[in-house]
């Protein structure tokens, strides 16, 4: 019975939760010879979906452009349900800022090297992204705003 109280994390699924592409300047910007500027953007969300399933997602955004003019934006969210239970409230955000994104990345790189490859373009590679230095960025900005708020309301 004493089994019942051990921690639990199960990936319970993987899934494409979003994916879009745009070319508005196709077909003109199709002949250009000049070579693209490429900006990505990622972000991170979380939620409890039922007791103990929690919805963790990673959006990625690539945007290409020739000067002012877009080649293609590409847009993709990656998810996947996990089974977190018995854990410290402590470890929480850290099993959700890290353990499930780190899982969940290599889905959205291929997912987006491929929408990109398939619309007739060189695929993007997205970079390795290292979530627990990335988490603890947070933690420390957060760290910094505490103080200044607090101070604030003496």
């Amino acid at each position: 019975m004493a089994d019942n109280q051990d921690p639990v994390f199960n990936i319970q699924r993987i899934y494409l939760k979003e994916a879009s592409l745009e070319q508005p300047n196709s077909p003109a910007i199709l002949l250009e010879q000049d070579a693209p500027n490429v900006e990505i953007q990622l972000g991170l969300g979380g939620e409890q979906v039922a007791d103990g399933l929690f919805e963790v997602t990673v959006t990625a955004t690539a945007t290409t452009k020739i000067g002012e003019r877009t080649v293609f934006l590409v847009e993709a969210k990656q998810a996947g349900i996990f089974e977190i239970r018995n854990l410290p409230e402590d470890q929480m955000n850290g099993v959700m800022g890290v353990a499930c994104p780190q899982i969940i990345y290599p889905y959205l790189r291929g997912n987006v090297a491929d929408i990109v490859q398939r619309a007739g373009f060189p695929p993007v590679h997205l970079a390795e992204i290292n979530f627990q230095a990335m988490y603890e960025q947070q933690l420390q900005a957060a760290a910094a705003e505490g103080p200044a708020d607090g101070a604030a309301v003496q």
